[in-house]
Formats: structure tokens, C-alpha cells, sequence
């Protein structure tokens, strides 16, 4: 055996024309190498942090569409596949070279506690596990997706397991009135990962489909950045400075690192950093203070200045573009001026979000499209916490916190501001103020515009509808979660009331009395609200669309329980 092996991975996360990264976890410093049956090869050191390594290798020469099997060694020993798993081969697949007309598959959703066995609650069966079996039932290539989308609350650092919290029990040195049943460390965030991530079908999942990530606030912390005042309570916290650190910096290794194609990796510092230093602890510490510290640069509305590190990403697959945004860890929280993204960062979404493309998929946490009835309340709240009576704006930011009153519709800039960007693009319209893009004549609109959602732990698809009628690009909300957890019993019929005109017109009501102007748009739900656990894919095929949403039965297997076609095609 040999002196180092595999504590996680392989994961296969991005594969760009004839280049693939393949990120993992070593129990010891090592010299990892991916090998294809095809030739094409890799090979990287690892890093170490915290007295964890990691490598990930970057893998040249692949044939445009081909799906390949491959090994990894560790200081030249086989340690993937493992030897009688039973598991199909691990693959590594690409599109054609000129990488036009096969179709666009996106596997995406949401909230994934760990598996069944490890858990306190009872939950139904883990959608991602249903989804892996059926692959692995018939592995055939062809059927693999070009992409998992996995949109937050990949791991749960303040919903552990009964392991994770024996664990915890068991430390004698953890930060002054740090939550005993929560992970503060960097090296307790590492057991969440390895809990979740060595589940035997996830595995091989992660190792033969590629993945990006975004995260939500359980990666952190549950209502992570809700507010300013929330902020500046959390500061207070003798534990919490360890907790932000670790949180971010943890994210930035599992998860961030593979979101990036081998150039941005190459492009990136703290990359850069990580991989010259004999141990990487003291980079990846200071980067997480700096990060969290920079965040309060876009909430200081004299200076409006862009975060220095960001994790918002953008990729093209075909006439597909996918632009992830980080709903979480930028805000800008000064009452009066909140934004989902600072302005550097809008900035750069507007660019990403202009081009020539059949179909834009933008990837947020939060849902874009609410239940109207959430919507409005989540308005009304954001108007009264601005209020210049300060015991009215108290009692607002307290209900803000209670009922996380937190998505896009909370901040109300955000929100309209995506909305008359998908009208202008929808309408082929070059451009609008403050928007950057290249010269030339305007262009024809997308097929379809998505934005695909997790978070509120139902799943449902609705469409906006704009009242300007030279938008003729059809916009979909399309929002899968749970994969695994679920919402409480009771909140289910108020979920449901959201859509119904009577409670949307009442707080719609509630709204208007507080001077919040109507929205900008219209939205219509079309398929849903399912409260199970889903796992849901959306297919671009020429300029056609078409999102399935499937949901887990009792016994592990997953069946449709909605299916919308978004875009007819040309």
C-alpha cells in the first residue's frame, strides 16, 4: 500500500476542449497522475494546508468527442479505480471540436445534507444518490451530462451529523463560547467534506461527471451576510472570526478551486501562492480574513468599490453560456443601497452576460422568482428596514433575520436591475446604461433565458412576463431543492399560498402601503410547487429547451414529477 492514498476524489470537474482538471485529497504529501486509456496524462504535487494535501491536475491531449477511461496514481501506485467496487469505470468525456450542435445537459440543484445512515432526521431518500445509481445501472456514455450544478449548501457547517458531532465533542482546544454542535475550523470543515463526498454513488459521480459549485449560507453559517447589523452582531462573537476564515478558505479548496478552466487556474493568485508555499496554512488564513474583510468595502457606499477576490464564474458549453453569481459572500448591506453584487462585480455579469449564444443559464443560490406572495412581503420588509423611525426599522431587521427575508426580491435594486438586463437582452437590444459591450450591430436575442435556484427547499418552474412587448426571449425561473433535507410540514400550504392571486394581491397590499412601487414584471408559475427531494436537468438542444424535474420515491428511485418545455426552437 502505498505511504499516501486517496481520502477524496477523484473529482473530474471541468473539461474544456481537449483539457480536464481532476481535483483530490491525499492523506500525505504526494505526486498525483491522471492517465487516460487514450494517452493523455497529467501529473501535479500536492499542496498542503493545515496538515491536509491536495492536488489538482490538470489533464492535456484528450480526443474532442471521446469518452475515456482513466486512472489516478499516487507516487505511481494505482489508487483509482479501486480494485472489485463493482462501480462503472470512471470517464472522462468531450464534446466535438466544433462543439455546435450536440446537445447542452445540465444536472442541477441544491441543499444536500449527508446521507441517510449519518443523519438525525428521517429525511426521504437523497436525490443525487438516486440520480448516481441510475448512471451507474447503464453507463452509457452518450447519456452522461455535460455538467453537474450544484447551487449551495453543499456541506452543512451548522447542521452536523451525530459523527461530526462526536467529533466535536471530543476537542479540547476550540474557540471561546464556539457552538458545540457546529464546525469552526478549518480542519472540522474537512470532515464535512469527507463525510459527504466518500457516500460510495457520490464518488463516483463526482468522478465521471463534471462539476461546478456555488455556495449558500450553510457553507458558513445559516442567514450568512442578511445584513449589516447581522454582521456587525456576528463580529462580536469570540468564535466567529476562526468560522468565517475556515469557512471561506475551505470553500475556496473543495469547491471554488475546480470551478475554474486550467487558464484561470493558472491566472489565479492565490493559486499561485498556494502551490509555492512549503505549507499553505498561513496563504489560506490570511486570504480568508482578507476576503471577508474586503466584503465590507462594497458596503461602504462613499468608496463603492469591488471586492478584490471574486467567485462569481462564467463558462460556455456549445451555444450554452452558464454564469454562476455569488449571492453571499459580496452583498452590498448599507440600508439604502443593498445589491446582490458589488458594482465592480455587476460590472463584469453585464459583460459575461452579452454575447453570441442560443441560451443563457445564469446560476444564483437565492431564486430570482418567488411565490408573489413571498415576493412582496420580502419588499415590504426591505422598505420598513430603511425606515428613519428606528424601532420600526428594529422590529424590520428582526423579522428580516426570523423569516430570512434575504433573496432577491430583499433587495430590491438586485432585483429589478436582472430584470431589465433579461428584458434588453430578450429584446436584442446591445445594450443599456452603464452596460459595456462590444461594438458592432445588435444582435439577435437568446432562445431562452434561465435562472436556476435552489435554497427554499421546494422545486417549481415559473415564467416572467415583461411589459415590453419586444421581448420575445422567454425567461424561466427554474428552482430545484432539496437533493436531500426537506421543508417543514407547515410550511408547505403558506409555500403553496404564495402563488394563489388572493394572498399575492394581500401582500401585494401590504407592499403598496409601505411605498414599494410595483415590480417591473410580471411572473406566472408554470409546473410545481414539489416539496420533495429532486434532482432536476435541463436540456439545450439546437434552440429548443426543455427542464425535468424529478423527485425520489420511498425506495430510492427517481420518477418525473414535472417537465416544461421552455423554448420551442427555431
Amino acid at each position: 500500500m502505498p505511504a499516501a492514498h486517496l481520502l477524496i476524489g477523484p473529482l473530474l470537474r471541468r473539461v474544456v476542449g481537449t483539457r480536464a482538471t481532476v481535483w483530490v485529497e491525499t492523506s500525505a504529501p504526494a505526486v498525483v497522475t491522471v492517465r487516460t486509456a487514450g494517452g493523455a496524462v497529467g501529473t501535479a504535487p500536492t499542496f498542503s494546508a493545515y496538515d491536509h494535501h491536495y492536488a489538482l491536475v490538470v489533464v492535456e491531449g484528450l480526443a474532442p468527442d471521446s469518452a475515456t477511461t482513466y486512472e489516478v496514481l499516487i507516487d505511481d501506485e494505482v489508487a483509482w479505480p479501486v480494485a472489485k467496487s463493482g462501480f462503472p469505470p470512471s470517464v472522462i468525456r468531450t464534446r466535438p471540436a466544433d462543439d455546435l450542435d450536440r446537445p447542452v445537459r445540465l444536472v442541477f440543484g441544491s441543499c444536500r445534507e449527508t446521507t441517510q445512515h449519518a443523519t438525525t432526521r428521517r429525511l426521504p431518500p437523497d436525490a443525487l444518490d438516486a440520480y448516481a445509481r441510475r448512471l451507474m445501472a447503464a453507463p452509457d456514455p452518450a447519456d452522461l451530462p455535460d455538467l453537474l450544478v450544484l447551487l449551495g449548501d453543499q456541506v452543512y457547517a451548522d447542521v452536523t451529523s451525530p459523527t461530526v458531532r462526536r467529533l466535536l465533542k471530543r476537542r479540547r482546544r476550540r474557540p471561546k463560547g464556539a457552538p458545540a454542535d457546529q464546525v469552526v475550523s478549518f480542519d472540522e470543515y474537512t470532515k464535512l467534506y469527507l463525510e459527504s463526498w466518500r457516500d460510495p454513488e457520490i464518488r463516483w459521480l463526482f468522478s465521471t461527471v463534471p462539476s461546478v459549485m456555488i455556495f449558500d449560507d450553510h457553507e458558513v453559517i445559516d442567514d450568512w451576510n442578511t445584513s449589516a447589523s447581522w454582521r456587525a452582531d456576528m463580529r462580536e462573537q469570540p468564535w466567529w472570526a476562526e468560522r468565517i476564515t475556515s469557512g471561506l478558505a475551505s470553500y475556496w479548496v473543495y469547491q471554488h478551486l475546480g470551478n475554474l478552466s486550467p487558464d484561470e487556474i493558472a491566472a489565479d493568485p492565490v493559486y499561485a501562492k498556494v502551490v509555492a508555499a512549503e505549507d499553505a496554512t498561513g496563504v489560506l488564513r490570511e486570504f480568508g480574513q482578507r476576503v471577508d474583510t474586503e466584503a465590507d468595502l462594497a458596503h461602504d457606499t462613499e468608496r463603492w468599490r469591488a471586492v478584490q477576490y471574486q467567485w462569481s464564474y462564467a463558462l460556455d458549453l456549445g451555444r450554452t453560456r452558464l454564469v454562476m453569481l455569488d449571492n453571499r459572500c459580496s452583498r452590498v448591506l448599507e440600508p439604502g443601497q443593498r445589491a446582490m453584487l458589488p458594482p465592480g462585480e455587476w460590472s463584469w455579469f453585464l459583460d459575461r452576460a452579452h454575447g453570441v449564444y442560443d441560451h443563457l443559464v445564469v446560476g444564483s443560490s437565492l431564486p430570482w422568482l418567488l411565490p408573489p406572495g413571498i415576493h412582496h412581503v420580502e419588499a415590504w420588509n426591505e422598505k420598513l428596514a430603511d425606515s428613519r423611525r428606528r424601532w420600526i426599522g428594529r422590529l424590520s431587521e428582526k423579522l428580516r433575520r426570523g423569516l430570512d427575508l434575504e433573496h432577491w426580491a430583499a433587495f430590491r435594486r438586485s432585483f429589478d436591475a436582472l430584470g431589465a438586463l433579461f428584458a434588453r437582452i430578450g429584446s436584442g437590444t446591445p445594450g443599456g446604461p452603464g452596460e459595456r459591450v462590444g461594438a458592432g450591430p445588435a444582435y439577435a436575442p437568446p432562445a431562452s433565458i434561465s435562472v436556476l435556484s435552489g435554497d427554499v427547499h421546494h422545486s417549481y418552474v415559473a415564467r416572467a412576463r415583461f411589459d415590453d412587448r419586444s421581448v420575445v426571449t422567454p425567461v424561466h425561473q427554474l428552482t430545484c431543492s432539496p437533493i436531500h433535507n426537506q421543508v417543514p410540514a407547515g410550511m408547505r400550504p403558506l409555500m403553496r399560498l404564495g402563488w394563489s392571486p388572493g394572498p399575492a394581491g394581500a401582500t401585494r397590499a401590504l407592499a403598496r402601503s409601505a411605498g414599494v412601487r410595483r415590480p417591473s414584471l410580471r411572473w406566472k408559475r408554470l409546473a410545481g410547487p414539489y416539496f420533495g427531494n429532486a434532482v432536476a436537468t435541463l436540456v439545450h438542444t439546437g434552440r429548443a429547451a426543455e427542464v425535468t424535474i424529478e423527485g425520489t420515491t420511498s425506495d430510492g428511485h427517481l420518477r418525473p414529477v414535472m417537465r416544461q418545455r421552455l423554448a420551442d426552437g427555431d
